[in-house]
């Protein structure tokens, strides 16, 4: 089983132990950048494959375990599926990479501590954030249960039932946990296997990719004989690759020229595919993919690429410098926030995996004109997440649809 059937994106506050949790059930820390383990949050997207493992003789939830021996009884478990966790940054400023994100997200694991009065200000905007996404299955996992009385778990789980009532996910299912202990671990994947299955993939759609990461595999001093392809690292949204398929990605690539910023479109052929650090012959949608291509890596460095869509040539919208969009406000706000939008206003704008500033040239109610910093490749009727900037700070101020 190479690939994960399904992405699960962990939803929460900057400190509540998301990552920590993704690392108790996958054995793989997220946050691998060295700025990230410097400063103690995730910046870009990580991502960690995990195998659900059920002992066949247990009954649930001890029967779900993430070792290769049930702790119960000694037997060998059968793997059931892959999951993959998309671990998207919590701390504020970051939270436009959540909202991109989302269009590649089947459901969300939402940790709450419970040594912290819910809500906080993050977990609301999280809410927002999952809301405006449409995800619509998820599971909370009230974490970091060992640091408080059991009378102060159930008086904070009243809380969190209190948060949710009057949101799509008044019924999610709540499982106490403790990251650092492992503690409820097989409840919590038992949670996880009945609330967010693997959806119905259509895989005969044209193959959709949205590029999370964008790599040069090659080491300092490799002679050029030797050099490999640019990697490009990111989720299949519909249909399948397969090696030898030629591929077009847009916008592409950056070109400045008297401080100047234009985009070309790039065109290659996948030479090989990868998941988990396994070999495939074709990859559909589910989990992180490893894409090689025959593109020179100078293309692909330092996640040049990320934010683009892949796909066959001839299949995507062209890319667009200028949109016209309707925006929707969040049914729920933290902070007033006015409607009237400025001339010139930046608002940063994100769909699939990439995010850009857009500038309002001109408004009429809801109906904005945006000049953009980056250009996109979106056709009418897709959904943009948007952000405006309040009191030095930005927010989630809700969605704009392409017209």
């Amino acid at each position: 089983m190479a690939q994960a059937e399904v992405n699960i994106m962990t939803a929460g506050h900057v400190d509540h132990g998301k990552t920590t949790l993704v690392a108790a059930l996958t054995g793989k820390w997220t946050s691998v950048h060295s700025e990230e383990l410097k400063r103690g949050i995730t910046i870009r997207l990580g991502y960690a494959d995990f195998s659900v493992r059920k002992c066949p003789k247990c009954p649930a939830p001890k029967c779900y375990c993430i070792d290769d021996t049930c702790k119960q009884c000694g037997s060998k478990p059968e793997e059931v599926r892959k999951i993959s966790f998309v671990d998207a940054p919590g701390h504020e400023t970051l939270l436009a990479t959540v909202i991109a994100a989302s269009s590649i997200i089947d459901g969300a694991l939402f940790v709450i501590a419970a040594n912290e009065k819910c809500p906080q200000p993050q977990t609301m905007e999280h809410l927002m954030v999952l809301e405006a996404a449409k995800v619509k299955k998820v599971v909370v996992a009230q974490n970091k249960v060992d640091l408080i009385t059991r009378e102060q778990a159930i008086a904070h789980y009243k809380q969190i039932k209190e948060f949710l009532r009057d949101t799509p996910y008044a019924d999610a299912e709540i499982v106490p946990t403790a990251a650092n202990s492992k503690l409820n671990l097989d409840a919590l994947i038992e949670a996880i296997e009945r609330n967010i299955p693997t959806p119905k993939r259509d895989l005969t759609k044209e193959p959709l990719m949205y590029a999370a990461r964008s790599f040069d595999v090659n080491k300092p001093g490799t002679p050029v004989s030797k050099l490999a392809g640019g990697v490009i690292g990111g989720s299949i949204l519909q249909g399948t690759l397969r090696v030898g398929d030629e591929i077009e990605i847009l916008p592409g690539a950056l070109h400045v020229k008297k401080e100047k910023e234009t985009y070309s479109p790039l065109h290659t052929r996948i030479i090989s595919l990868n998941a988990g650090g396994e070999e495939l012959k074709e990859a559909h949608p589910g989990g992180l993919i490893g894409v090689g291509t025959e593109l020179d890596p100078a293309l692909t460095h330092a996640d040049a690429l990320v934010g683009s869509v892949i796909a066959k040539p001839g299949t995507l919208p062209p890319i667009r410098g200028e949109l016209t969009v309707e925006a929707q406000p969040l049914a729920r706000r933290l902070e007033k926030v006015t409607e009237d939008f400025g001339a010139n206003e930046p608002l940063v704008l994100g769909i699939g995996t990439a995010t850009t500033v857009g500038f309002v040239t001109s408004h009429k109610k809801n109906k904005l004109e945006l000049l953009l910093k980056k250009p996109l490749s979106v056709k009418a009727g897709d959904v943009l997440a948007v952000m405006r900037r309040t009191q030095n700070r930005w927010h989630l101020y809700g969605t704009a649809k392409v017209l």
